[in-house]
Formats: C-alpha cells, structure tokens, sequence
C-alpha cells in the first residue's frame, strides 16, 4: 500500500476569543487522500475547510489529534518544499507583471534562477496567460485566478493545495480550471480542493 498524500486522525482545532470562549473549528476529523487523485473537501463556508488547509500546511497547530502529509509531519521542512498552494483570498501586488510576480514567489520559494527562466513561459502558457503584458491591476478576476495557479505550481509540487480555487470565476473560468486540474492530475500531481459549490 503507498504512503497517503494527506492523511489526518482525529483532528481538532479550537479557537479562543479575547474571553477565552471557544469557538470549535474541527471537531475530530479523519481522512486518508492517496496519490495522484483530485479530492474534493466540500462544505459550506464556516466549516473548517481553510482551518484543515492551514494544519496541513503547518500554518496553525492543531488543539488535538495528528496529520501526515506525504508521510511526515506537515511542519518538516523538506515536506513544505513538496508542496504547493493556492489561498482562497491571494492579494497580488497590482503594480506588478506577470512575469516579475512569479519570479518574485519563485525566488521567496528558493527556487533556482535557472530553473525559473524555464518554469515562468511553462506555467504562463498552461494557465492561458503566455505573452500577457499588462499589470495584475489590469487583470479579470479570472486571470488573478489562474496567475495564483501559476505560483502555487512554481516549485513543481507533489501535492496542492487550493483553497475555492473557481470562486468568483464565470462558468467558462470555472470550466478552464477544472480542465486544468484534470491535466495536473493526468502529469502525477495530487490535488487536495476545498469548495463549497
């Protein structure tokens, strides 16, 4: 049996407000995704969706219970360079292009100049951006969609992370990033997708 991409135990989570009340966020949740398959965490907004996210990401710690990411602990540094992730509400430096935003995440995420000449054209052409000019502030909420796509991919992850990846997208966005993930999933990635629609 392969090592699971995601697998949790009985995880909790608990927030405290400023009196100390709790607010329950996971309440023993337990989940096993294999490799190279999309999963799709769906749930209405307030569910804890992003919270999940962010325990596996090593973001937040968890109150109770344990997680594996690609078989280690989310928080190991090699396991953070495995992976990609795209947040529900990514805030782009309008002032910048295509092609200097990705370079800018790309060198944040020590990936190698080489390697980045060579990714950016790759990764601008598969999210239906290649030869774009303008600045982000110019861009549809499509684009600033797919453009996140793009950085959540730069280090060519094993496994990713999006968090409503088609929210506020037209029914022929939403087509084109599912389109795209199937794609991804097709070339070995393992998609882990939270939505409420």
């Amino acid at each position: 049996m392969s090592t699971p991409a995601v697998e949790t135990g009985n995880l909790t989570m608990v927030y405290r407000d400023l009196w100390r009340r709790p607010t329950h966020a996971l309440a023993g949740v337990s989940l096993r995704v294999e490799p190279g398959v999309i999963f799709g965490l769906l749930g209405p907004n307030g569910a804890g969706k992003t919270t999940l996210v962010k325990i596996l990401l090593s973001l937040v710690r968890p109150t109770g219970g344990w997680a594996r990411v690609l078989g280690r602990d989310p928080n190991h540094a090699r396991t953070r360079k495995r992976l990609g992730y795209l947040p529900e509400q990514m805030r782009l430096p309008e002032f910048m292009k295509a092609n200097g935003f990705l370079r800018y995440m790309g060198r944040l995420n020590r990936v190698s100049r080489k390697t980045l000449a060579q990714r950016i054209p790759q990764l601008l052409d598969l999210v239906g951006l290649a030869g774009e000019k303008k600045r982000i502030q110019a861009y549809s909420k499509g684009m600033q969609q797919r453009l996140g796509l793009a950085q959540a991919l730069l280090n060519d992850p094993e496994l990713l992370f999006l968090d409503e990846p088609t929210e506020g997208l037209d029914p022929l966005g939403r087509k084109q990033v599912r389109d795209l993930l199937v794609a991804l999933r097709a070339g070995g990635k393992t998609i882990f997708l939270n939505s409420h629609l």
